[in-house]
Formats: C-alpha cells, structure tokens, sequence
C-alpha cells in the first residue's frame, strides 16, 4: 500500500481523503494537536517537518493544513503567514529532499474577484485579504522549493466538520428567516468531491497547478436556499449585498465577488471532470450524519 503523510488530517478534507483511501493507502496521519490515532506535527517549524518526513518515508505528502478563519487571519496575520506560507515552503523543501511527491491545497481567494469571468491557472492572482496573500505565499514557495507537486485551488469547501452548511442549517432551527450574501459567486466543493479527484490525480506525473471545484456556480444566499430545499427547511433567505452585510458584520474581511474557478488544466490534460455543484450537495445532505 502506498504511504501517505497527511497534514490537517482532523479537517474537513482530511476526513475525507482518508475516507477514500481507506483501501490502498498506509496513512501517516498529523495534526497540530495531538489526538488519539494522529502523531502530533508542526509544519511551521522545518525541524520538526524534515525529521518526520525522514522517519515515515512517505510516498506522498498531502498537506490539508491551513488557517482558514479568513477574519482571523487579518487579525493574527503573522500566524497566518506561518500556517499558509511557510509550512507548505518547509514541506516543499523536505519533498524536494527525499524525493516525495507534494499535494498542495489552496483557494479561490488567491484572486481579487474582480473579473466576471471564470479564472483559469493562467489568469494573474491578485488577492485582497490576508488570508489569499498568505495562501498566494504558500503556492510560491511550493513552486520554488520543489518540483514534483500539484497544487489545487478550491473554493467554498464544505465536509464532515464545521462549514457553511453546518452552520446555515443550525440557525434554521432557532430562525425564521436569514440574511445571506447574494452578490459573492462561486462554486460550492465538496471535500468528497475533491478528495476524489486528488486521488485522480495523485497517481500521476501530470504535476503543476490546478483548479478543483464542483462544477457549475452559484452565490452563498441561493446555495442557501438550495440547502434548506433538500432539507426540507422553511427558513426564509432574505438576499443582501456584501456591502449591507458589512454594515451588519464590520469586523469581516473582504472577500471575492466573483471566484467561479475554472478547472480548465483539469480538462487541458485529463478526461476527469468534477461533479455539479447541486449534484455534490445532494450526496452530501443524504449522506451526512
């Protein structure tokens, strides 16, 4: 079975790589606390990457470990910077070093979302929070450290653990109505779904940049609605712009109006194509627990 060593491995898309997995993977799994069935590991800290990596011998390295409170991170930007930039660049050098390949996982946010078209890899990034430049950061140093990785930008990733449908359908049950985003598009992404296609993916030597989303977009206030449909939730959504909800919520970071990813190196080069959006979210509601 191959070896794999998994970053992050309690999140969302952790959970779910080990679920597909299950059958051909031998897992090294870490996190940054220590828990019951996970080794204990800093990626912020090249030592500590660099000696794991020599005692495990991976055959792959999955790294699933971020900061993604996007507030957060304006607020604790040098932790972020940590996280985001320079675990990826230590566990790019440790690759490099013993000849491991690196997935790498990043986001939509890397973008200013400015542009209302859907981005391929070859559009120029541009971010406009803490949180996309310190993601932005960590692509680069993956690009400059090590040759044999793949890179996925995701968006709007929802799994087993905390995330957008969790919360939304938890204040359904203590309201009547909502306020949601309306004006901010993007295509909702399964951690099923994109565990998926890395294990697609990771097999190969077809290694560079990539965009990993659900096909086909929607906004936040819409994906809402379609959440409480599948439900069966009668929560009102009312529809709000990002400016009013900053008006609401002015401790929020700015984010992407518009980040439909492409996964156009997906198709230049595969005959993999990700889910629908609706299709993906359906699996999800009838599977969640």
């Amino acid at each position: 079975m191959k070896k794999i060593l998994l970053t992050g491995c309690n999140g969302q898309l952790g959970r779910a790589i080990q679920k597909e997995y299950a059958q051909d993977a031998d897992f090294v799994l870490t996190d940054v606390i220590e828990i019951e069935g996970c080794a204990k590991l800093d990626i912020t800290k090249i030592d500590e990457v660099t000696k794991c990596v020599a005692e495990t011998k991976p055959e792959v390295i999955i790294n699933c470990a971020a900061a993604t409170n996007v507030d957060g991170c304006e607020t604790d930007t040098e932790g972020a910077y940590r996280a985001n930039a320079i675990g990826p660049r230590n566990l790019a050098i440790a690759s490099a070093e013993y000849g491991v390949k690196l997935i790498h996982i990043s986001t939509d946010y890397v973008f200013p979302g400015t542009n209302p078209n859907p981005l391929t890899e070859f559009d120029a990034p541009g971010p406009i929070s803490a949180y996309g430049r310190t993601k932005l950061a960590g692509e680069q140093f993956v690009q400059q450290f090590c040759n044999r990785y793949f890179i996925l930008r995701t968006a709007w990733l929802y799994g087993d653990g905390r995330n957008f449908v969790k919360t939304m359908l938890n204040l359904s049950e203590t309201h009547d109505e909502l306020s949601v985003v309306s004006d901010q598009i993007g295509s909702p992404t399964s951690a099923v779904e994109l565990a998926r296609m890395i294990h697609f993916l990771e097999p190969t030597e077809n290694f560079g940049l990539f965009h990993a989303t659900c096909e086909g977009n929607t906004s936040w206030a819409d994906f809402t609605e379609e959440i409480f449909r599948l439900a069966g939730k009668t929560t009102k959504v009312n529809h709000v712009t990002s400016a009013q909800y900053k008006e609401m919520n002015p401790a929020s970071a700015d984010r992407p109006a518009y980040s439909i990813l492409d996964n156009y190196m997906l198709r230049l080069t595969t005959d993999y194509k990700m889910a629908e959006w609706k299709d993906a979210i359906k699996e999800y509601m009838e599977n969640r627990a």
